[in-house]
C-alpha cells in the first residue's frame, strides 16, 4: 500500500520530549515547553502526550527507562501555550493516586484549556514504584476497574456517591466539571484482561508494540510486535464486545508506530498508519526525534508535512 494522497482521517499524535534530561535545560523549561508546543500544533498533530513515573527505581531507569516529569503539571503548561492541540496523557497509572483527587486535575484542567483533555491510563508494572508510593502490586487491576468507575462519576458535574476500598464519597461534587460533556478515558495495555476493561469502562483502547519494537527491557505486558498481534488484539476487542452487548466499539488508539531502534521514512511511515487504520486504529503515535530543541522542532515541521497532510490533506 502506497498513499500517496489525503484521503484519511487518521489521527497522528506526538510523545513530547519533556523527560529528556540532556542536554541540560533543552527539554526542561518553560521555554522549551512553549517552543516544542507551538511546533507540534503547528504540524497538524492531534495531542500532545505526557507519560508518568512519579518516583522509577534506579535499577528500572539504568536498565533502560526513562524520567517523566508530574503529568498534570506538564499538560497545563502545555494548554497554556497552545490553542487547539489535545492534552493526553500517555500514560497515567492510575492505581497510583485517589481517583476523586484525579478527577479534580483533569476537571480543572479541562475547564480551564476549553475542554482539550484527553486520560489515558493502565495498570502499572513497576513493583518498586508501587512499594514506594504504597500501593498494593497485586491489586492493581482490580483498583484500575473501581478507580475508572469512580472517576466518571466524579467527573459528572453532578453530585455522586461511591464506596472504593478504603475511601467513600456520600454525595460529594466536583465543579466546575471538565468542559467536555464527556472527557475521553482509554485504558492501556496489551492483555486480554486490559482489552476486556477497555470494553467495560472506557472510550478507547491504547495498545502499544512490544518486544520487536525495541521495549522489552523495560516493559512488561502481553507482546504486541507486529500487525498480525495487533489485529489478532483488535478481534479480541470485538468478540468481547459483542459478548456484552456493547454496540459503540472503543477506539484503537495506538502507541509509537517508530519506535527506535528501527528507522522509517516518512513515506514508510504513512504507508503503516494506512494498514494499521485498515485494522481499526483511529490514533497513532509518531516518535519525533531531536537531540535538542530545534531538531525536534524541525523534525516535527517535516513530520506535518511528509506524513500528517499525506494522510489527512
Amino acid at each position: 500500500m502506497n498513499i500517496q494522497e489525503g484521503t484519511r482521517d487518521m489521527k497522528i499524535n506526538c510523545p513530547l520530549p519533556f523527560d529528556t534530561l540532556e542536554p541540560a535545560d533543552e527539554f526542561t523549561t518553560m521555554a522549551a515547553v512553549r517552543e516544542v508546543g507551538l511546533a507540534v500544533e503547528r504540524a497538524g498533530f492531534h495531542a500532545g502526550l505526557v507519560t508518568d513515573h512519579p518516583v522509577p527505581t534506579s535499577r528500572w531507569l539504568d536498565a533502560g527507562g526513562h524520567y517523566a516529569q508530574g503529568p498534570f503539571v506538564m499538560l497545563s503548561l502545555l494548554g497554556a501555550v497552545t490553542t487547539t492541540l489535545r492534552l493526553q496523557t500517555g500514560i497515567v497509572v492510575l492505581p497510583y493516586r485517589n481517583p476523586f483527587i484525579v478527577a479534580r486535575d483533569l476537571a480543572t484542567l479541562d475547564c480551564f484549556t476549553g475542554g482539550r483533555v484527553t486520560l489515558s491510563v493502565g495498570a502499572g508494572y513497576l513493583k518498586g514504584e508501587f512499594r514506594a508510593v504504597g500501593v498494593d502490586f497485586d491489586q492493581r487491576n482490580e483498583l484500575m476497574d473501581e478507580y475508572i468507575q469512580a472517576l466518571r462519576l466524579a467527573l459528572s458535574g453532578e453530585d455522586f456517591t461511591f464506596e472504593g476500598s478504603g475511601y467513600v464519597a456520600l454525595g460529594n461534587r466536583i465543579l466546575p466539571a471538565p468542559r467536555q460533556k464527556r472527557l475521553p478515558i482509554y485504558g492501556g495495555g496489551n492483555a486480554k484482561r486490559a482489552i476486556r476493561r477497555v470494553v467495560d469502562y472506557c472510550d478507547g483502547w491504547n495498545p502499544f508494540f512490544t518486544a520487536a519494537r525495541g521495549n522489552t527491557s523495560t516493559t512488561r505486558t502481553a507482546d504486541i510486535t507486529d500487525e498480525a498481534d495487533l489485529k489478532e488484539r483488535i478481534d479480541y476487542m470485538h468478540e468481547y464486545a459483542a459478548q456484552v452487548g456493547r454496540d459503540d466499539m472503543p477506539e484503537v488508539i495506538l502507541g509509537g508506530v517508530n519506535v527506535p531502534p528501527e528507522a522509517y521514512s516518512n513515506q514508510e511511515i504513512v504507508d503503516m498508519l494506512g494498514r494499521y487504520e485498515e485494522l481499526g486504529v483511529t490514533a497513532a503515535a509518531v516518535i519525533v526525534d531531536g537531540r535538542d530543541r530545534a531538531e525536534f522542532c524541525d523534525r516535527a515541521e517535516e513530520i506535518g508535512q511528509q506524513v500528517i497532510a499525506k494522510l489527512n490533506g
